[in-house]
């Protein structure tokens, strides 16, 4: 797979097909119309791609921007294990936002990219204000040549998958159903900080993780998860909140990665999220707390064993 930055960029090697969306989390729904684009593009004789935003298109009003369900670089890496041919990518600025959907379309669609074939979602905007959808890409098709898919939705239990659905199943701890529209288990990288290491002291060390962007956070409570790093998965369990036997005051995500005792601190590792096991508890004493820790990484361990083994 290419990755190719258009801001001073023309395709003029060959003509393309590609996909338009926001693709945050790239989920199953996202995974079909991708697909599908690759499929046509096969049939066209088309070069298959898919346009990126660098930041997504709320940043330029909400400096904060929304949460997310992925990076940049976790969106390519999904898309590329599909079997697209391109990744054009570029920053959202404020020249990009003041386009209308008639000049997006020329000045970026079909003057840089050289586009023939577009394929969408039924619910894309584009163009100044999202002013432009899926009826004006239509006829902005049919007058620049250039032909126009609209991708029906994908169900899950009896209704439209979408990013928002997924954030909205992650905030309520739901990791099955959000995994399930996801394609995959939902994963945060971050850098692993120095803490109070009252983990250490306590027999659990733990990775403190900064996430990288402003992801969706898990409802607070200990999961099930694995821990990548250097490419390899470790069993972790991990505390998601404000470890109230503490009286902690700000939001922390510790990882005891099982089984582990490298130096990784200042380094990014991927924490996938499995399954929510329990509650945030205030225990009563230090050794509850520990009593129950160790329950956690052993039911962790047996789940997971019967897993690995099926």
């Amino acid at each position: 797979m290419e990755l190719i930055n258009i801001e001073n960029y023309e395709e003029t090697r060959f003509s393309t097909a590609i996909a338009l969306g926001n693709f945050d989390g790239v989920h199953i729904g996202h995974q079909q119309l991708i697909k599908k684009l690759i499929n046509i593009s096969k049939l066209r004789g088309l070069k298959s791609s898919v346009l990126l935003f660098k930041n997504h298109t709320r940043t330029l009003v909400d400096s904060v921007g929304p949460l997310l369900l992925s990076t940049f670089e976790q969106k390519s890496r999904f898309i590329e294990n599909l079997g697209i041919d391109i990744v054009y990518n570029m920053p959202f600025n404020d020249d990009i936002r003041k386009l209308s959907p008639d000049e997006f379309f020329v000045e970026i669609l079909i003057n840089r990219l050289n586009v023939k074939t577009i394929v969408v979602g039924i619910d894309y905007r584009f163009g100044y204000k999202a002013s432009g959808d899926t009826n004006t890409l239509l006829k902005l098709g049919e007058k620049y040549g250039v032909e126009v898919i609209i991708f029906n939705p994908i169900y899950f239990e009896g209704n439209i998958v979408s990013s928002s659905r997924i954030r909205q199943s992650i905030l309520n701890g739901d990791m099955n159903k959000a995994n399930q529209m996801l394609g995959r288990d939902y994963s945060i990288i971050g850098k692993v900080v120095k803490g109070k290491e009252l983990g250490s002291k306590l027999g659990f060390p733990t990775a403190n993780i900064v996430p990288e962007i402003n992801y969706v956070i898990p409802k607070y409570g200990v999961y099930s998860t694995e821990t990548i790093v250097d490419n390899k998965i470790y069993l972790s369990a991990t505390s998601v909140g404000y470890n109230p036997t503490f009286a902690e005051n700000s939001i922390k995500i510790e990882s005891h990665i099982i089984d582990f005792n490298k130096n990784i601190y200042n380094r990014n590792i991927e924490l996938l999220f499995i399954e929510y096991l329990r509650d945030e508890i205030k225990f009563d004493s230090v050794d509850l707390l520990k009593e129950q820790v160790f329950a956690d990484i052993d039911s962790i361990k047996a789940k997971r064993k019967n897993v690995y083994n099926s």
